[in-house]
């Protein structure tokens, strides 16, 4: 069986609502706020009983592809991929070397009046100037300049009626900590609209702290991660003198990461903790474009397999502007970018795929970084065979057999491909009754993977159902429900997106044959009972 899913039209996402998809998701017991009874807290978000087990799914899914069953590379063997799990708070100083502490910072800045507070480098002033009256007035937002004059419409017009209906012309724009650098006060917060409220553009660090031990002082100082890369560089040295592996291979790491993000919006899609799914492929730098491209490839095939539509996927190279502190010219990073109904028609990123060149290695090795006691260098015994099979001279060799690898890695959010999944899954079904919305999970990727009823609770069906769920419940994750009219059951199965449900009813028991109801269709047909667990191998993939 593939594991391509059949998505639903790709047109639903510019159609969906946020509101009613976080509705369901509390509802059904897939995503809760953190710390709810205390009123919650920002940026934090817990897991429930289904919500867990769709995210495991796509964890799961996610290790299969990368370590126990990686991809097949261009010379046609298995790529080698080891898997790794580190610890979240390591020595202070491998984010000093890394370049966390000095460079994960934002310029902000806070309005005085309602105390929002902002990117001050995606702030933008827009100066309209009314012909006529030689009027200057700015507005100010985020986004693109067409985007914020959308946005003010209401404030526009009713300024161009205050210069008796006279047509505006846009002047130009500056970025606010230009704006502030030059004196200039009437900057307005995008928020609330007051005038000079916002203050100078301030640093703020990304960054949790924390501290190690009993005293709590600035030697005691570590940090939560803000990524799991940086656990996967500091054992790259062990991986390779424990494993038998070789360049090119990878090393990939399923965990929690935390950030302490400014504004987290848009549910779980920006919060101050999250899991990510990261692999380093380390390389040869000669070989480090043709690997990025593989894993474009690659990671694009990932995501058509957890359902994905085509139509909301897309590839976007990070503008120069915007790379990261380890990139290097020439070198950048693409993102797969999805269409989440929340940038509809627009997209918003879900996977980056980095050339991170030889920055952190370099970083953490001796000859970059006195407090570490590590030479990170790769000796490639092939390379120095072939080479001299080649005739190339001896200081040839030995510069070019021994390097510090070049890294490519395609790093994912668990939490932002769950609730790209659900988002994809979402589906308003106004036609059918019971049910309001339909989750089209992906098989196998759906966190109950059927339901088993007898469609009374009486007349022994109640005890061929049980058998039937205890004979599939050691292969596959089932529920077992005996309560409500069959209707309500089969109704809230299609709000938590399990694929199939299976009903034993009177005819069951002169010709042991079970219903069995498709999510997606609505539609019944029977099968015979001791074909349903074939049945669900063959559909769902085990």
């Amino acid at each position: 069986m593939s594991e391509t899913a059949t998505a639903p039209d790709a047109t639903y996402n510019a159609q969906k609502s946020m509101d009613e998809i976080v509705a369901l998701c509390k509802r059904r017991g897939f995503v809760y706020p953190a710390s709810e009874i205390y009123g919650g807290i920002n940026g934090f978000w817990d897991y429930g009983p289904l919500g867990v087990q769709l995210k495991n799914n796509i964890r799961d899914s996610w290790w299969r592809a990368m370590v126990e069953c990686p991809p097949i590379g261009p010379d046609g063997d298995p790529l080698q991929i080891v898997g790794l799990d580190s610890a979240i708070v390591q020595n202070p100083k491998a984010w000093v070397a890394s370049g966390h502490v000095g460079g994960f910072n934002d310029p902000m800045a806070d309005c005085k009046a309602c105390k929002s507070r902002f990117r001050a480098d995606h702030l933008l002033a827009l100066e309209l100037i009314f012909p006529e009256s030689d009027q200057h007035f700015l507005i100010c937002g985020i986004g693109e300049p067409e985007e914020i004059i959308e946005k003010n419409k209401k404030r526009i017009d009713k300024l161009s009626k205050g210069q008796a209906g006279q047509g505006f012309t846009l002047s130009g724009f500056n970025e606010y900590t230009k704006l502030n650098e030059s004196g200039r006060s009437e900057f307005v917060c995008p928020e609330c609209g007051e005038k000079g409220s916002l203050t100078e553009p301030r640093e703020f660090n990304l960054m949790f702290e924390t501290f190690v031990g009993a005293i709590r002082d600035d030697d005691a100082k570590a940090y939560l991660r803000p990524e799991t890369a940086q656990g996967i560089f500091l054992n790259y040295k062990n991986v390779l003198d424990t494993m038998r592996v070789r360049v090119p291979f990878g090393v990939a790491q399923v965990g929690k990461a935390f950030r302490n993000e400014v504004t987290p919006r848009n549910f779980v899609f920006r919060s101050r903790e999250f899991e990510q799914m990261e692999m380093e492929f380390f390389c040869h730098p000669d070989d480090a474009g043709q690997w990025k491209e593989y894993w474009k490839e690659k990671r694009m095939e990932w995501y058509r397999s957890l359902g994905l539509s085509a139509d909301n996927l897309i590839f976007r190279e990070h503008d120069k502007d915007e790379l990261s502190h380890y990139a290097k010219d020439g070198y950048g990073t693409v993102d797969i970018e999805y269409k989440w109904p929340f940038t509809a028609p627009g997209y918003g990123e879900l996977e980056g795929i980095a050339h991170r060149c030889d920055f952190d290695l370099n970083a953490h090795s001796k000859a970059n970084n006195p407090d570490s006691n590590a030479d990170l260098s790769y000796f490639d015994q092939e390379l120095q065979v072939r080479l001299q099979n080649e005739g190339v001279e001896k200081d040839e060799i030995k510069r070019r057999s021994r390097y510090i690898p070049h890294v490519i890695e395609p790093a994912a959010g668990l939490t932002r491909a769950t609730l790209a999944v659900i988002c994809e899954a979402f589906t308003p079904t106004p036609e059918r009754k019971g049910s309001k919305y339909i989750l089209k999970f992906a098989p196998h990727l759906a966190p109950i993977k059927a339901g088993i009823y007898p469609l009374v609770n009486k007349d022994g069906l109640p005890e061929v159902a049980k058998k039937l769920y205890l004979d599939l419940r050691n292969k596959f994750t089932c529920e077992y429900d005996a309560k409500q009219a069959i209707g309500k059951r089969y109704a809230r199965m299609d709000e938590i997106g399990t694929p199939y449900c299976f009903t034993v009813d009177s005819d069951t028991l002169s010709d042991n044959t079970v219903t069995v109801r498709e999510r997606d269709t609505g539609e019944q047909s029977r099968i015979a009972i001791d074909e349903v667990e074939r049945f669900l191998s063959e559909k769902i993939g085990r």
